[in-house]
């Protein structure tokens, strides 16, 4: 294992930066486009809410490699060329956003009602009320799942491999094709994948406590 780590060091380390570039852009956006779509669902206004629900019942029941392969061949086709590296990323984003906006939402309807009401009675608008009131109780008591969607979406990011994303998997392929040594070149893969998701998953039980 030592001797197939030092002659790929550079794929593997390719693979490490570009899986922890899409994690980051992924994790990222979907956590605003799922909080919105959170938000979304528990306006006053039915229309809204069904948009939302409707985002979510689709993004959350689509196989993720679908909806990958949606941007890495149809969107090329028809709209606008881009590569497999975008195409995961944006894939990776919309599928966790749908998953992280459940989360969210279940996080605003475990605030109390009355929160809600007492910050509209003191003259905020409904937006201040979410954005200052509820939405900071929300997060806080939705963290543990929320630190479990981010370590899927890590281990998810592998899909990248289908579209040439140039992540991990895609590079241990490779490697795996052109050493025979699929066994341990994927043991490496795992461990460079542990690197990455144990840190959050410690990290999210440690701002759990923090905030108990």
């Amino acid at each position: 294992m030592i001797n197939l780590l030092t002659h790929n060091w550079n794929s593997f380390i390719t693979g490490f930066g570009w899986t922890v570039l899409s994690s980051v852009l992924a994790l990222f956006f979907s956590l605003i486009i799922g909080s919105l779509v959170a938000i979304l669902e528990v306006l006053p206004n039915k229309f809204f809410r069904i948009i939302g629900k409707i985002y979510v019942e689709i993004f959350r029941n689509i196989p993720l490699l679908v909806i990958t392969m949606f941007f890495y061949l149809v969107i090329p086709l028809y709209v606008v060329k881009i590569n497999g590296f975008t195409a995961g990323t944006i894939g990776l984003t919309i599928y966790t956003s749908a998953f992280i906006a459940e989360t969210v939402r279940a996080g605003i309807n475990s605030v109390d009602i009355g929160q809600m009401e007492a910050a509209r009675s003191q003259g905020m608008t409904f937006w201040q009320a979410m954005r200052y009131i509820v939405l900071p109780q929300a997060f806080k008591l939705v963290i543990p799942p929320l630190g479990n969607q981010f370590v899927n979406l890590v281990k998810n990011s592998s899909v990248l491999a289908f579209v040439a994303g140039f992540d991990l998997m895609y590079q241990g392929n490779a490697i795996a094709s052109q050493t025979f040594d699929t066994v341990n070149t994927y043991l490496i893969v795992g461990l460079f994948y542990l690197i990455i998701t144990l840190p959050i998953s410690y990290y999210m039980q440690y701002l759990e406590r923090k905030l108990a």
